[in-house]
C-alpha cells in the first residue's frame, strides 16, 4: 500500500495548476445517463472516484473513455455516450466504494422508469443518511422500496414534476432531485436547495443539454421537465477544494503560490478567513496567488456550514494550520457527525487539540514533529501532508489511497514549488 513522505520546513514557491473539481465532475457523469447522445466534460480529473464512476457508468451500458497529454497542467477530456443502457442496477461491489454513485438514481429513473441501487459506502464520517434523496423521488411520483440493501425505485408511467422540499440543502439529493426533473412531465420546484458551485456547474451543463431550469445558484430551483435531452461539451469547475487545501498549505509551509486557472470567487468564505490568519491572497491573470511571509500565523475561530459557508472539506486542513498558528482557535464542525477523525494523528505529531462534541479548541505549537500517521478518510489524509509541511523532520502518511480519491498528482504539485515530498510505491 502506498505511502506519502514529508520532510518538513521547505517554503514555497512557483505555480500549480488546479483541476477539474471531483465534486463537480461525479454528478456532471451521472448526466450522460439522460442522453443517447455524447457528453464530453473536459477540464475532467482523472481521479480514483471518477474512475470508480467511469466503471458504474459502463456497468449500465455507458460507453466511457477518458484522454489527456503527459504534462501536469493538461486538462483531460471525458467522453461518455449513454446511446444503449443495458440495465438499471447498480451493484454493491461498484457503489460501496464511493457515496456520490448514489447520484446515478435520478437520471436513471427519469431515463428508464426504473433503478436498483445499493445503498451506498465511502469515506466513514458520519452517517449521510440517503432519506432526502429517496423523498425527493417520492415528490416526483417514484415507487421507493428498500430490499436487502438496495434501493428499489420504480416509475413505469415516467416521473412527474412536483414540490420537493429539503429539510436541510443536501448537495447529493439536489443534484439527484435536478436531474430527475429534467426528464419530468410538467414543472417541479426544488425548496431549500443546496447553492455550491457544483450544484451550478451541473445546471449549466443540463441547459446545455436542453433542459429549462431557472434558479440555478439560490435556494429554490424550478425545472420544466422536457421530453429529451441532447449531447452537448462542457467545461468541469475548477476544484474549489483543492483550491482551499493547495491556499492552505503555502500558509502553513509560507512563501509565495500562484493557484492558476481558479478564482477567488470560488473561496471566498476561505479566503476571508485566511486573510485574518495573516495570509495575503491577490487575485491575477491567471488565478489567485497566495503568500505568507516569515510572520507566524494567528489564530482564528471556524464554524463549518453549507455554502456560502465555510466548507467542511476544507477543516481538516484548517485545523493543520491552526495547530501552527498563535493563540488558541475553535473550529466547529455543524456539517458531519464524525470528521473529527484525524486529531489524533495530528496529535501524533504535537499538535494540542481537544474536542469537545462538535468543536475541537486548538492551541498552536511553534513546530510540529514528523511522525507516522494513518489517513482516515480523504480530507484527513491531505491535512496530514499538510502539517508535514510544517513539522521537523520526516512525516510519512500511510493508507493514503483514500487520498488519491480526491487530489491528483499531488505529491507532484507540492514537490514542483520546492516541497520535500515524495510518494513511496508499496
Amino acid at each position: 500500500m502506498d505511502r506519502i513522505r514529508v520532510r518538513g520546513g521547505a517554503r514555497l514557491r512557483g505555480t500549480i495548476q488546479i483541476g477539474g473539481a471531483k465534486n463537480a465532475a461525479l454528478p456532471l457523469m451521472a448526466a450522460s445517463l439522460l442522453s443517447n447522445e455524447p457528453l464530453v466534460l473536459t477540464n475532467a480529473p482523472w481521479l480514483a472516484d471518477v474512475r470508480f464512476m467511469c466503471d458504474i457508468l459502463r456497468s449500465l451500458g455507458v460507453d466511457a473513455s477518458y484522454s489527456r497529454g503527459p504534462r501536469i497542467d493538461e486538462s483531460g477530456f471525458l467522453t461518455l455516450i449513454g446511446a444503449n443502457l443495458t440495465g438499471a442496477t447498480a451493484d454493491y461491489d461498484l457503489v460501496r466504494k464511493m457515496r456520490a454513485s448514489f447520484v446515478i438514481l435520478g437520471p436513471l429513473l427519469a431515463r428508464t422508469g426504473q433503478a436498483k441501487i445499493s445503498l451506498p459506502g465511502g469515506c466513514a464520517i458520519g452517517a449521510r443518511p440517503v432519506d432526502f434523496h429517496l423523498r425527493a423521488m417520492e415528490a416526483l411520483g417514484a415507487e421507493i422500496a428498500l430490499e436487502e440493501g438496495y434501493v428499489m425505485a420504480s416509475a413505469p408511467k415516467g416521473l412527474t414534476g412536483g414540490r420537493v422540499v429539503f429539510p436541510f440543502p443536501s448537495v447529493g439529493a439536489t443534484e439527484n432531485a435536478l436531474m430527475a426533473a429534467a426528464l419530468a412531465k410538467g414543472e417541479t420546484r426544488i425548496e431549500n436547495a443546496a447553492r455550491e458551485p457544483e450544484i451550478e456547474d451541473l445546471g449549466r451543463c443540463l441547459v446545455a443539454m436542453g433542459a429549462k431550469i431557472s434558479g440555478l445558484g439560490s435556494s429554490t430551483i424550478v425545472v420544466e421537465g422536457v421530453t429529451v435531452l441532447h449531447g452537448a461539451e462542457h467545461p468541469v469547475l475548477p476544484d474549489r477544494i483543492e483550491t482551499g487545501t493547495y491556499a492552505m498549505a503555502t500558509a502553513i509551509a509560507g512563501g509565495d503560490v500562484e493557484l492558476l486557472g481558479t478564482s477567488r470567487a470560488l473561496i471566498s468564505s476561505v479566503a476571508d478567513l485566511l486573510e485574518d490568519v495573516g495570509i495575503n491572497i491577490r487575485e491575477t491573470n491567471a488565478g489567485i496567488a497566495v503568500a505568507r511571509n516569515g510572520a507566524r500565523p494567528l489564530s482564528v475561530d471556524a464554524t463549518t456550514a453549507p455554502y456560502p459557508g465555510f466548507p467542511t472539506d476544507l477543516q481538516a486542513q484548517f485545523m493543520a494550520l491552526m495547530a501552527t498558528a498563535e493563540g488558541t482557535s475553535l473550529i466547529k464542525e455543524t456539517i458531519f457527525e464524525n470528521r473529527f477523525m484525524h486529531v489524533p494523528e495530528l496529535a501524533r505529531m504535537g499538535a494540542d487539540i481537544h474536542v469537545e462534541g462538535d468543536t475541537a479548541r486548538v492551541k498552536g505549537v511553534a513546530r510540529l514533529k514528523g511522525a507516522p500517521v494513518m489517513a482516515t478518510d480523504l480530507r484527513a489524509s491531505v491535512s496530514l501532508v499538510l502539517a508535514g509541511l510544517a513539522a521537523e523532520g520526516e512525516t510519512v502518511v500511510h493508507r493514503v489511497y483514500h487520498l488519491d480519491r480526491g487530489f491528483e498528482r499531488l505529491e507532484e504539485k507540492l514537490s514542483n514549488v520546492g516541497a520535500d515530498i515524495e510518494r513511496l510505491r508499496a
